[in-house]
């Protein structure tokens, strides 16, 4: 979505009222629209639940549209009207500053918002939503504040100088939704806060290993610098072409430490009660299956894309339904 869409699109949210059935039928619609895996995954939630789940994907998702716009297009578009003179040079990087004071600006009217919607005065639809499932759960704020936060890291961090400072970003990009996740369904222990925290880790881990070319091209490595310099890898190991050895081996020791999180996080399904654990379990399935394709590409991300086929995920699907109903353990089997 165009940034000045989405301004112009608060202006009219701010205008007009939203009744909860109209914003609950937009967070619908949103959640639908964006989420290819959800009309799946939903089978296994209680129906009544879905309202919150729609209001808490809505939420994460326009975080992301406010932090994620396309700023690479837009600076390779302006860059066909420059020479690479210093005088241009200088104006582009004030151009590329502007954008992401834009979106910046943007992410602290959506903090704005939210707080509103804490104080009891929402007028945007996802808020209004929100609200409702904030109320009744009794959410704490905390974890919305860190997903804004993430994306503000967004705008000026695209490299990591040790493993210490990515687990800091994946603690405010990924685990604040499964401490939400597991608030509106009353799971609230801190035990069972950490064992979601290592899953939530994984997953944004595996994303990272899976997307490590496309990244790349968006001027972004997540691989922590200290593992470069203890494999000898340099940043055109990153870039199009078939993978190093030393490469190779980084990777192999991303992918080991991901697992290792998995594995911490292996318990928490049969911790819960309940369908949501069949949710929980398909989630930690699905990312160690990923894992584990980027292992069988023998790490090679940049020739092609390691996924999961529509079969693969049908299989996990019913695999994990059939164990559920057969009274088996829903701890994710590979090499956990």
């Amino acid at each position: 979505m165009d940034e000045r869409n989405l301004m112009a699109e608060h202006r009219v949210f701010n205008e007009n009222g939203w009744t909860l059935p109209k914003s609950d039928a937009y967070c619908a619609s949103l959640t639908k629209s964006h989420y290819e895996n959800f009309t799946v995954g939903s089978w296994f939630l209680p129906k009544g639940m879905l309202k919150h789940i729609y209001a808490l994907y809505s939420y994460c998702r326009s975080v992301d549209d406010l932090g994620d716009e396309d700023l690479q297009e837009n600076i390779g578009n302006l860059c066909t009207y420059y020479t690479h003179d210093n005088s241009n040079a200088t104006q582009l990087h004030r151009v590329e500053n502007l954008e992401i004071s834009r979106r910046l600006c943007l992410l602290d009217q959506w903090e704005s918002k939210l707080k509103s919607c804490y104080l009891g005065t929402p007028q945007h639809p996802v808020f209004v939503s929100l609200q409702r499932t904030i109320a009744e759960f009794n959410l704490p704020i905390d974890p919305f504040l860190k997903l804004i936060e993430a994306n503000r890291m967004d705008q000026n961090i695209h490299r990591y100088s040790t493993y210490e400072q990515l687990l800091d970003y994946c603690d405010h990009s990924a685990n604040p939704v499964g401490r939400l996740f597991l608030g509106i369904f009353g799971y609230t222990d801190l035990e069972l806060g950490e064992l979601s925290d290592a899953t939530c880790t994984a997953l944004q881990l595996t994303n990272f290993w899976q997307d490590v070319g496309r990244d790349y091209l968006n001027d972004r490595v997540y691989v922590p610098r200290e593992d470069w310099i203890r494999f000898g890898c340099t940043e055109n190991d990153f870039g199009p072409g078939a993978p190093s050895k030393n490469y190779r081996e980084m990777m192999r020791f991303q992918e080991s430490r991901t697992m290792d999180l998995y594995r911490k996080g292996s318990i928490l399904a049969e911790k819960l009660g309940g369908r949501v654990k069949l949710d929980v379990a398909l989630f930690s399935k699905g990312g160690i299956a990923v894992l584990e394709t980027i292992k069988r590409q023998h790490y090679d991300v940049f020739t092609k894309r390691p996924t999961l086929g529509k079969g693969r995920k049908i299989a996990l699907f019913l695999n994990t339904w059939l164990a559920y109903k057969l009274g088996f353990k829903l701890q994710p089997k590979g090499r956990i």
